[in-house]
């Protein structure tokens, strides 16, 4: 069905309230998931949600951006832009995915990351740079599932793993369409021309490589979870059969061809 949408529709699909949410796949996918707070800094962004649980029998360690569903959580999200607080709590728990030795899983959905005053002031960049630093040195698998928007760095920094695998209906850029169409044209009137011109289709960054594969993605969110296991399963049971020096090298050389 993807293949007959434009990339603005894809675009739209990805915002849509009707995708299904880091919550609903943690709750579909892992059993007796722990939900871990803060940063360890005097923070607990609730734009994002991690915590342990167990995939297929397997202890692992999940990170989900989260939107809201309700306005009060719409507005505490800042509508899934985390802060750096959000950042330093997923850097933390993918320390102490280390530590007992836990594969990564992340599910992104997300604008980007807060651009408010407030981020900036509390190293929103800084915040990012370390994810990136410490995800280039993990000797545990990691992989991450975009669901609906994976907006510029606020989506790296917690998609610079191992493997990247996307529904068909999301996005992954460096800058909205509105963004793009604004510094190039001077009029983010024209986004949805902005859309194409990015090639902001899953389909287009798998020929190019930038990603491993695409998710078929049913509207019923069940079926959407019953695509999602067997592809995580799969992939988790390959990247384990790695020495962490392999993982290691493996995830720079993925990089280093961009």
């Amino acid at each position: 069905m993807t293949n007959k949408l434009t990339a603005a529709e894809i675009v739209a699909a990805a915002r849509s309230d009707d995708k299904i949410t880091g919550r609903e796949l943690i709750d579909g996918l892992i059993t007796d998931f722990f939900e871990q707070h803060g940063d360890r800094l005097g923070g607990d962004d609730p734009a994002i949600i991690g915590g342990m649980g167990y995939f297929h029998g397997q202890p692992v360690t999940v990170i989900t951006t989260h939107r809201g569903t309700t306005p009060e959580e719409k507005m505490a999200t800042h509508f899934g832009c985390p802060s750096p607080s959000g950042y330093r709590k997923a850097l933390r728990l993918m320390k102490q995915a280390v530590h007992f030795n836990q594969p990564i899983i992340c599910f992104v959905n997300t604008p980007g990351a807060y651009p408010g005053q407030t981020a900036e002031e509390n190293g929103q960049g800084a915040a990012i740079a370390q994810n990136l630093l410490t995800i280039s040195e993990l000797p545990v698998p990691m992989i991450t599932v975009i669901l609906g928007e994976g907006g510029s760095g606020g989506a790296l920094a917690l998609s610079a793993g191992d493997e990247v695998w996307m529904l068909e209906r999301s996005t992954y850029s460096i800058l909205s369409p509105e963004g793009f169409a604004s510094i190039l044209w001077k009029d983010s009137r024209r986004a949805d021309e902005a859309a194409d011109l990015m090639q902001l289709t899953p389909q287009a960054l798998l020929k190019q490589k930038i990603i491993e594969g695409v998710i078929d993605e049913p509207d019923d969110h069940q079926e959407v979870i019953s695509k999602i296991d067997p592809i995580l399963n799969q992939q988790l049971q390959q990247l384990e059969t790695l020495t962490p020096t392999e993982l290691i090298t493996r995830r720079h050389e993925r990089y280093r061809k961009f």
